[in-house]
């Protein structure tokens, strides 16, 4: 479930990411009945200026993405499609601005109950948070549990006790209402659907990864890491390296903190996807084998760190434009596509 629906076949896209130092751009085509197309990516990075707002350095730069892809993705998204505009924009925005996290809704009664999804969307109603300064930018209802076992298909069954998991995405309400504005006004249209970052990563690495029920997701697309736990496909916490590291061993270091906070909340899974640009992927893949993580598992054996990189979604998106393939622009080509799907 999202907080906007399904969306259709046969539409184009804007992409765009907001991150703490750059913005990242692109079109998306999805036709019916076959892969979606990355028709167009770039990129810009966030300057920022003695004396201004954050929010002022961010809007700048996604202005001067917007002209770039007006101009120069535009034309490509006609040359394939025969039309040079968008149907939406999907904007993921990252750390420092947004908060992901997880919550269960209990229904008990004594006798059954029907279990549907109008009820499930009178519970997120009824129950969503509204935190002072932030906006609500996605619920999604990511595990059922039905009279005390997990249930995938969960609708129209007769049930006394149900557990719904919640994950929620806010973003500072300053910054969105910025980001949103500015995209309004430079691609003249009023469907614009923002998301939490790491929301959006998480959703999508269940798709490409169904069968790693158990991961830790480490996130260093932008400068600001971050690490998801993930327990039997549940999203179950997130933490924050909040500091910019200068070195790698410094990176490292506060990961291994990270997870040593982590494990005394939770086990540790053994599988790690790390998510981050190419070629700096794999230094970083060599870096995390070299620090010997493996006593944080109470085991001499490391945990396996499995690199997400372009050719993995190779099955589930195509790229039709020459330049690189940028892995956010086809993580969110992929999310949209979930979202198409009926």
């Amino acid at each position: 479930m999202s907080l906007f629906g399904k969306r259709h076949t046969g539409e184009s896209v804007v992409l765009i990411d907001v991150g703490a130092r750059s913005v990242t751009g692109g079109y998306a085509h999805f036709p019916a009945d076959v892969l979606p197309q990355l028709v167009y990516t770039t990129r810009v990075q966030i300057e920022f200026r003695d004396g201004e707002l954050e929010q002022e350095a961010v809007v700048r730069a996604l202005t001067e993405l917007d002209e770039v892809l007006i101009r120069d993705g535009a034309p490509a998204l006609l040359r394939l499609t025969g039309r040079g505009s968008a149907d939406a924009i999907l904007v993921s925005v990252d750390a420092p601005w947004q908060r992901t996290f997880v919550r269960s809704e209990y229904l008990e009664e004594q006798k059954p109950f029907v279990f549907s999804r109008r009820l499930v969307a009178s519970v997120l109603e009824k129950t969503q948070a509204k935190p002072t300064g932030k906006i609500l930018v996605d619920e999604s209802v990511i595990g059922t549990i039905l009279n005390g076992y997990e249930t995938k298909d969960p609708y129209d069954k007769e049930v006394h006790r149900a557990e719904i998991v919640i994950l929620t995405s806010l973003i500072d309400e300053s910054i969105a209402n910025a980001i949103i504005t500015t995209l309004e006004h430079a691609y003249h249209t009023k469907n614009v659907y923002p998301i939490a970052g790491s929301s959006l990563r998480y959703q999508v690495i269940r798709t490409v990864f169904p069968h790693e029920r158990d991961a830790l997701i480490f996130d260093v697309t932008e400068p600001l890491t971050s690490i998801a736990l993930v327990r039997r496909d549940l999203f179950m916490a997130h933490s924050q390296v909040t500091e910019n590291i200068a070195t790698v061993e410094g990176w490292v270091q506060q990961i291994r903190t990270e997870l040593a906070e982590l494990a005394r909340q939770f086990p540790l899974p053994r599988t790690i996807f790390l998510l981050a640009r190419e070629p700096e992927i794999f230094g970083l893949q060599e870096a995390l084998a070299a620090a010997k993580l493996g006593d944080l598992w109470l085991s001499d054996s490391p945990p396996t760190v499995v690199p997400v990189v372009a050719g993995q979604l190779a099955n589930f998106v195509q790229q039709s434009t020459t330049s690189p393939a940028d892995l956010l622009m086809l993580l969110m080509t992929l999310y949209w596509k979930n979202q198409s799907t009926p």
